[in-house]
């Protein structure tokens, strides 16, 4: 698959792999997998697996599973199974027939277990959560035996064949693997393998009622599926020693473990617990309102597949945790969109101006660039009468010295039109607002013709006669603080919410091409921002959400860093 993006620059991991394949480790095999649990939607922080897994597997000629690990029913849906494949494939990875689930290998899993137990390392439990907490110690102080811990291999047998059929309450007994009490290692402290649950599974049914524990799963499924690389974020180094000590007791495959630093982001959090708090208390519109950093939170709001691989392969892979600031991501969505998305003009806030030596009745079609970066898009004809509207904030009735947009006495050009002169405005008598310009045009002025004059602003508009109303979406970071999940001990990290991240305008107008445009589709406004179609519009009613401003805090903030670079080496 070629997805048109530079080289990946070199990181710890592909020099693990490079490695690996000159000594040829596992007969010259490269072959990843991305593992998510299907308990809620993906986000920025997945996209970045996703491609590093995915890329990693291409890059080298390798494959890369889809797999869901699923053991635990309670929270899992199959809603959240649907929208990570979809999430997946928008952004351009195909999984093509590897397609697994953890489920998939509960009875294989089982019998691991009971060979732990004919072996003695696995017992039977009936210590509560509880009392687990209490045995297991703390990072000074070493744990205590369960006093189950010694039973006899048949009662551990026969209790665990009762536990899957069902004998026993939810949370009365687990099943535990017999290591080290007194491990420096919290998760080697004879860890649960399975719990019972009465729960009726996504994938399975009713089929079980024990369920394996993440920890005991995980590593299994990597084995069964002679992955090579098994890549994984650094909340997990500390788990590897019991994925390793599970499969050599089992004498099986041993993939290798690799671990790189989570992507974290100023202005959100990225914690699925936490999202889901946002949507259960509706503080948001669901798992897709495009404040959310989720995959198809910012597919709503218009980002591309080509930004979000942009970014992932920008922010790199390492071992040290970061933050990455999001003007980052907002760049490289302009970037995209400046060379994709159509020009277009749209007025959010208009007021009406009226050209008063303009003929009545007459339209012109004038031609408008598509997007100047792309050549190749051509132009398009744009209705011109003698009523239109332009931007509120394009006025002012008492402007200051710097202001050079439209005021009484002055004149601008409109966009690809003539340039005119506001002579005259029109108030509400009861409130005193403006309502309404006069103004005059220069017929010799169209755009393109020979200009005698020039004006310092330009301003865009939309004919009154043709415009289509629309309603548009403001949309501005969710959070008000750069690490909002940072709160002190008490607090509540959803105080720092953005109570004013959405404004919603009715009333705006639009150009006429975009009465009909297909939900998802990404245009400039000339002057306001890139905005996408929303799922909620109809045809002739379309609804726009702002995607991103054309300001890019990131280019500013990278011109200060690089000048205070160059000041530093002066020196």
């Amino acid at each position: 698959m070629n997805l048109n993006e530079p080289a990946k620059p070199s990181n710890f991991i592909r020099e693990i792999i490079d490695n690996d394949l000159q000594t040829d480790k596992y007969g010259g095999r490269v072959h990843t997998r991305f593992p998510p649990e299907p308990n809620g939607y993906l986000h920025i922080g997945h996209a970045k697996s996703i491609c590093l897994n995915f890329g990693l597997a291409g890059d080298y000629n390798g494959k890369c599973n889809l797999r869901f690990d699923d053991t635990n029913p309670v929270k899992e849906e199959e809603e959240y199974v649907e929208s990570i494949k979809a999430d997946v494939r928008w952004l351009g990875f195909d999984w093509e027939d590897r397609l697994f689930f953890a489920s998939d290998y509960f009875e294989q899993m089982f019998e691991y277990a009971v060979q732990l137990i004919k072996c003695g390392k696995a017992f039977v439990c009936d210590l509560s959560s509880e009392q687990m907490r209490e045995y297991r110690g703390t990072l000074t102080e070493p744990g205590r035996e369960s006093p189950w811990r010694n039973r006899s291999i048949e009662e551990n047998l026969d209790l665990f064949n009762r536990m899957r059929a069902g004998e026993f309450p939810d949370g009365s007994r687990t099943l535990r693997a017999k290591i080290d009490m007194a491990s420096p290692n919290l998760n080697m402290r004879d860890p649960v393998m399975y719990r019972i649950l009465h729960a009726s599974h996504h994938n399975t049914g009713d089929k079980w009622c024990v369920y394996p524990m993440y920890d005991w799963a995980h590593g299994l499924e990597d084995s069964i599926e002679k992955i090579t690389h098994s890549i994984c974020t650094l909340e997990f180094e500390a788990h590897r020693p019991l994925y390793d000590w599970y499969l050599i007791q089992l004498g099986a495959y041993r993939p290798q473990q690799i671990e790189f630093a989570r992507l974290n982001m100023t202005k959100t959090v990225m914690s699925k617990r936490k999202l889901l708090e946002l949507v259960k208390g509706k503080f948001v519109n669901g798992w897709d309102d495009p404040r959310m950093p989720t995959i198809s939170g910012l597919r709503r709001r218009g980002y591309t597949p080509e930004s979000i691989r942009l970014f992932c392969n920008r922010i790199g892979v390492s071992k040290a945790d970061s933050t990455v600031d999001v003007a980052l991501l907002e760049h490289c969505l302009r970037e995209d969109l400046n060379k994709r998305a159509p020009r277009v003009m749209a007025v959010l806030r208009p007021i009406k101006a009226v050209i008063e030596n303009y003929p009545e009745g007459k339209v012109e079609e004038l031609d408008a660039v598509n997007n100047p970066e792309d050549p190749t898009m051509g132009t398009r004809k744009i209705p011109f009468s003698r009523v239109i509207y332009i931007e509120r904030d394009d006025f002012m009735e008492d402007p200051p010295k710097k202001f050079f947009r439209l005021a009484p006495g002055r004149e601008v050009r409109l966009r690809y039109a003539y340039i005119v002169k506001c002579e005259k405005v029109v108030k509400n008598p009861e409130t005193g607002d403006i309502v309404e310009l006069r103004c005059t045009y220069d017929p010799e002025t169209r755009s393109g013709s020979a200009e005698g004059r020039k004006v310092k602003a330009t301003i865009h508009w939309v004919s009154a006669e043709h415009a289509v109303e629309a309603e548009a979406r403001i949309y501005d970071h969710l959070f008000l603080k750069d690490d909002p999940g940072n709160v002190e001990e008490g607090a509540d990290w959803k105080d720092n919410i953005n109570h004013n991240s959405l404004e919603t305008l009715q009333g705006c107008k639009v150009e006429p091409s975009l009465a009909n445009a297909a939900p998802g589709s990404r245009f400039q406004f000339e002057r306001l921002g890139y905005f996408c179609v929303d799922a909620d519009s109809k045809n002739g009613k379309p609804v726009f959400n702002r995607t991103v401003t054309l300001k890019d805090e990131w280019a500013k903030i990278a011109k200060s860093e690089k000048s205070g670079s160059q000041k530093q080496d002066s020196n």
